[in-house]
C-alpha cells in the first residue's frame, strides 16, 4: 500500500502551528499513513499528556518510557490551536499515563472545556485509554460532555494478551458500556486493527460484542508494521473483506462503520458522525 506525500501549504501550516504551540499529534507519533491528507485539509488529532507512553503494545509506534511532568497549560494551548484552525470537529487523544492517579482524565476534561469556551460549535471527540478501569476517571471525562467518546479495543479477544499490554477486552467493553450508560444520547465509538492474526469470524464476533455494549461507530483498518521490532504483519486484508465488515456492522445495527485498509481511529471522524446521525 502506498500513499501520496503532498507537503503543501495546508500541511506546512498545521505542522508549524503544532510546533509553535508545543503540541504533539498522534498523526506524527504513531506514524499515521493519512497525515498528508488530513493535514492538507487542516485537521489533526492532538495527543495530550506528552509523547511517552507507560505501556508497550506490540503494534504501536508511540515511544515507551517514563513520562515527564504533566503540563498544566497544555489544555489552553490545545484549545488555541483548535481555534486557530477553526475546526468543526476536534479529536483529542493521549498516551497511557498509568503513572497518574487520574490517568490523565482531568487534562482531557479541561481541554474539552477550553475548546468549547473558544469554539462553542466545535464537536470534540476524545479517544481515551482505559484508565485501568477507574470509573471516576471515565466520569471526569464524561462530565465535560464530549460529542464522541472513543476507546479502541484494537483486536479480537484471543489476541488481546499478545497485543495490548496492561489492557484487556472485558475492561474495554465495560468502559464503553458505562460511557453509553452515562450519556445515552452521545456517540460511543471504538476501533479495530486487522491483519494481526485474527480470523474474519472473530472480527464479526467482536463487532457484535461492541454493538451489544452500545457502541455506535466503529473504525476498522489494516495493521502496518511500524518497524522490525514490532509485531509482524499476519496478512494484508482484501478490500472485499473490509466491505463485508461494513455490511455486517450495518446488519448488527451500528450507526456507521468506517472500514478500509488505511482507516485509522480519527480518519474522517467528522464525516463518520455525520453518517451516524
Amino acid at each position: 500500500m502506498r500513499v501520496k506525500a503532498v507537503m503543501n501549504e495546508g500541511y506546512r501550516d498545521v505542522k508549524n502551528l503544532m510546533r509553535d504551540q508545543g503540541l504533539n499529534t498522534v498523526c506524527e507519533e504513531a506514524g499515521c499513513p493519512n497525515i498528508f491528507e488530513c493535514w492538507e485539509s487542516g485537521t489533526a488529532t492532538l495527543m495530550l499528556l506528552g509523547d511517552t507512553c507507560t505501556r508497550a503494545c506490540s503494534f504501536c509506534d508511540v515511544k515507551t518510557g517514563k513520562p515527564g511532568e504533566v503540563d498544566i497549560f497544555e489544555p489552553l494551548r490545545a484549545a488555541d490551536a483548535v481555534a486557530s484552525m477553526n475546526l468543526k470537529h476536534a479529536v483529542l487523544t493521549s498516551v497511557n499515563r498509568d503513572d497518574l492517579p487520574d490517568g490523565g482524565s482531568g487534562i482531557f476534561a479541561q481541554t474539552v472545556e477550553e475548546i468549547r469556551s473558544r469554539l462553542p460549535a466545535c464537536d470534540v471527540e476524545v479517544l481515551i485509554p482505559d484508565f485501568k478501569g477507574d470509573r471516576d476517571a471515565l466520569e471526569t471525562v464524561m462530565k465535560a460532555q464530549p460529542a464522541v467518546l472513543n476507546h479502541n479495543t484494537e483486536t479480537v479477544l484471543r489476541l488481546q494478551r499478545d497485543i495490548r499490554t496492561a489492557a484487556n477486552y472485558g475492561r474495554s467493553l465495560a468502559l464503553l458500556a458505562r460511557a453509553k450508560w452515562i450519556n445515552p444520547d452521545g456517540y460511543v465509538k471504538s476501533g479495530l486493527i486487522v491483519g494481526m492474526g485474527e480470523t474474519e469470524e472473530e472480527v464479526v464476533s467482536t463487532l457484535a460484542d461492541l454493538r451489544a455494549v452500545g457502541v455506535d461507530i466503529i473504525t476498522i483498518g489494516q495493521y502496518l508494521r511500524p518497524s522490525p521490532r514490532h509485531r509482524p504483519i499476519d496478512r494484508y486484508v482484501h478490500p472485499d473483506e473490509f466491505d463485508r465488515y461494513a455490511k455486517e456492522g450495518e446488519r448488527l445495527g451500528l450507526a456507521h462503520v468506517e472500514s478500509g485498509p488505511l482507516v485509522r481511529s480519527s480518519y474522517h471522524a467528522r464525516e463518520a458522525v455525520g453518517a451516524a446521525k
